[in-house]
């Protein structure tokens, strides 16, 4: 089991800044992937960002492409996403995931993430 508790949500106007954190415990060396997800009401969970947990590389959805980053710490087992350049679009509940298959990619598909968070609201106000 992996168990994922996620940070840092809240109010922000648009253009300010925000990072969300994601700590992982339990059985963490079978981590893959870990990924960041967001929903909106009445829309499906759309991916955000995602990282290799050993080796570190990343993804990105085209509309968070240069304004969010993700990260990790591999010693304190958490992953990070700053959101900068933050839009009123980018309000929605954010969810952290994590991958425990045995390959090399990040996947932007919601089913193949095993583990979930309960997730934090992002608001940006305008």
């Amino acid at each position: 089991q992996v168990q994922l508790v996620e940070s840092g949500g809240g109010l922000v106007q648009a253009g300010g800044s925000l990072r969300l954190s994601c700590a992982a415990s339990g059985r963490t060396f079978s981590i893959s992937t870990m990924g960041w997800f967001r929903q909106v009401p009445g829309k499906e969970r759309e991916f955000v960002a995602g990282i290799q947990w050993s080796g570190g590389g990343t993804y990105y959805a085209d509309s968070v492409k240069g304004r969010f980053t993700i990260s990790r710490d591999n010693a304190k087992t958490t992953v990070y996403l700053q959101m900068n350049s933050v839009k009123p679009e980018d309000t929605a509940v954010y969810y952290c995931a994590a991958d425990i298959r045995i390959w090399a990619g990040v996947s932007t598909t919601p089913g193949d993430y095993h583990y979930w968070g309960q997730g934090t609201q992002v608001t940006v106000s305008s």
